[in-house]
């Protein structure tokens, strides 16, 4: 190196990085028991001093111990939230990220436009809630009752009608229809009554009433009735472009960004977020495309901090008398050759220990934080300007850091060396899978099923996949036999012919197309099988799988596809479920989310073709 080149310059001209190897030195007994060595016995004063300089405890570096550093923070807070089909809008500060980004609307109907009616238990709350806000008001105590009863005339919960298609499955699951049966007639259908008052309507609207105080007080009522269970479950502001949930790929995909100095801004996308647990390494810098809006960073901040050695239990002490504590025994770790995450963490652990330093730097949560400067000053009284480890090029194979942000694409930019403190909480309480859907395949007959294993009743409760489709195959059933028991039956021959064999309705099929423009790429394409009553295409019964069956679209728009790579050979689990928290200001969060999960391998439906079976014998009368 010249005197002109800098140690940066030239450490940056390297085509390969050097590496330096030490060795560790440690006693090893000749004899089978350790008791000798472990005395640590004193020979002469001789010998002491050449043990000690073996470990080289007189070996003397030119440095000095840090005393103080100073370093400057600039945080800046993401303020703003895109989904990935959706225009931008500003991100609340008083819920948590996870909430914005994995929300989705409650399933209250099945079919276009809603004709079967799903989620009686919210449908009910609503309900109630309204009369309870009523009959707690002096002015409505007179004539309740005639209120209540126009309410249920103009939004009733009607019974179940057997020759309706779409009641079968209330019809079907006993404790469904013992629930129907109950508040038929007796209920208010309040989530009828929550879309008449979004819709633009009044709460006194079809109730016959003439004064203008109760009319006054009613719609007051309502906006009550609306701001109640709107905050009751967070959903998305608007359907479908606030939805992140991408159901060909089973991710959430969503952006955020947030104010750079200077009067920019810096996004960053989650484009693989399989819900849970919303962390930093979720999101990656993704500078082409900005979303604007956001609002300027805060003012940097500026302290100075005394650095502390970093101190470990198990930690190797320097000094050759003094004994380590043995309930961490990094000698027990059998890392393999190629374990190189493992030989890392121990040669770090073992050798490089006494190097490192910690410094204190307290930094809120929610904010992405810029390090614009850090000074160590020593013992000596000199100045070290230390830069990030990471520093250099994004794509450079030789960059090595932690907990930074990598950038998308390929392209050759300076790598990212923020920290990003996403605004999320340490924990969720998780309620029970209301709906739950394992995707595996089945190389004998070259499909994909999607096994809906837990789905949900039309009054709220989850129930078994397995079990529901077989009491509606029950239900349906009876009812062909009731109609076909007039028709007589012909003659039969000794064996028959299947051109296919059934499987359990709550088993999807999903089968293997070429992509659009593409001989080679496959996707997954959603089918159904034909009912073992009438031959009648069985369609799914868990909103995971329904993607396009309930919105008015063009045959080839309700079609559902999802990329092959989706379903590995491990198989893929999808659930849905209720989650709950609380934010800083001790507020209540409740919020309904999918998450995707591994699944338990490969799987066999026993779907085949092209048999010759026994017929079997006709009922006898």
């Amino acid at each position: 190196m010249t005197e002109t080149q800098s140690f940066a310059e030239e450490l940056a001209a390297r085509d390969l990085p050097a590496v330096g190897v030490w060795n560790r030195l440690e006693g090893r007994p000749r004899t089978v028991g350790f008791d000798r060595a472990l005395r640590a016995e004193v020979r002469d004063p001789l010998w002491m001093l050449t043990r000690q300089w073996q470990l080289g405890e007189f070996r003397g570096t030119d440095a000095g111990s840090p005393v103080t550093v100073t370093y400057a923070v600039s945080p800046s807070r993401p303020t703003r939230f895109q989904p990935p089909d959706g225009p931008p809008q500003d991100l609340s500060v008083d819920r948590p990220l996870e909430t914005v980004a994995e929300r989705r609307l409650p399933p209250l109907a099945f079919g276009t436009p809603g004709t079967e009616k799903i989620g009686f238990d919210l449908r009910l709350a609503i309900g109630r809630q309204w009369f309870k806000l009523m009959a707690a008001q002096p002015l409505l105590l007179g004539n309740l009752l005639g209120f209540k009863d126009a309410y249920l005339k103009r939004y009733p919960i009607a019974l179940p009608d057997p020759g309706n298609a779409d009641d079968v499955a209330k019809l079907a699951h006993p404790e469904v229809w013992s629930m129907m049966q109950t508040v038929a007639g007796r209920r208010m259908d309040g989530h009828l009554f929550y879309l008449h008052l979004k819709g633009g309507g009044n709460a006194e609207d079809g109730t016959g009433l003439l004064g203008a105080l109760q009319s006054a007080l009613l719609r007051k009522l309502g906006a009550r009735l609306v701001k109640w269970y709107e905050k009751l479950i967070d959903r998305p502001v608007a359907k479908p472009t606030d939805a992140t949930w991408d159901p060909s790929r089973f991710e959430h995909r969503f952006s955020v960004a947030a104010g750079a100095k200077g009067g920019g801004e810096k996004k960053l996308s989650a484009e693989e977020y399989p819900g849970g647990t919303l962390e930093w390494h979720a999101f990656s810098v993704d500078p082409p495309h900005p979303v604007g809006g956001t609002k300027p960073p805060e003012p940097t901040l500026t302290r100075t901090v005394f650095p502390a050695p970093v101190r470990y239990s198990g930690m190797p002490l320097p000094r050759w008398w003094a004994q380590e504590d043995g309930k961490t025994n990094f000698a027990a770790v059998r890392p393999d050759s190629t374990d190189l995450a493992r030989l890392i963490f121990l040669e770090f652990a073992l050798v490089f220990s006494n190097d490192w330093y910690q410094v204190p730097c307290d930094l809120p949560a929610g904010t992405l934080a810029k390090i614009q400067g850090l000074v160590v000053t020593d013992v000596f009284g000199e100045k070290q300007w230390i830069t990030p480890a990471g520093t250099g090029r994004d794509e450079d194979w030789r960059r090595w850091s932690m907990f930074t942000l990598d950038t998308i694409g390929t392209a050759d930019v300076r790598a990212d060396t923020d920290l990003l403190l996403p605004p999320s909480v340490p924990k969720v309480a998780e309620g029970p899978a209301l709906e739950e859907v394992l995707l595996i395949r089945d190389e004998t007959a070259t499909l994909v099923w999607g096994i809906e294993q837990t789905i949900t009743t039309p009054v709220g409760e989850p129930r078994r996949g397995s079990e529901a489709a077989a009491e509606v195959v029950a239900f349906r059933q009876r009812l062909h036999d009731a109609t076909a028991a007039a028709e007589e039956d012909p003659p039969r021959a000794p064996i028959t012919y299947v051109a296919m064999n059934s499987v359990p309705e709550h088993w999807i099929p999903f089968i293997p197309v070429h992509a659009p423009g593409d001989n080679r790429e496959i996707r997954l394409q959603r089918a159904a099988m034909p009912s073992v009553v009438d031959q009648a295409p069985v369609k799914p019964r868990t909103s995971l799988l329904r993607v396009g069956l309930d919105e008015r679209l063009p045959a080839e728009k309700a079609q559902y596809f999802v990329n092959e790579e989706e379903v590995p050979q491990a198989g893929t689990r999808l659930s849905v479920a209720y989650n709950r928290t609380r934010w800083r200001d001790g507020r209540v969060v409740v919020w309904l989310s999918a998450r995707r999960g591994v699944g338990r391998g490969e799987g066999s439906s026993g779907l085949a073709f092209d048999q010759l079976v026994d017929t079997p014998l006709p009922p006898t009368p």
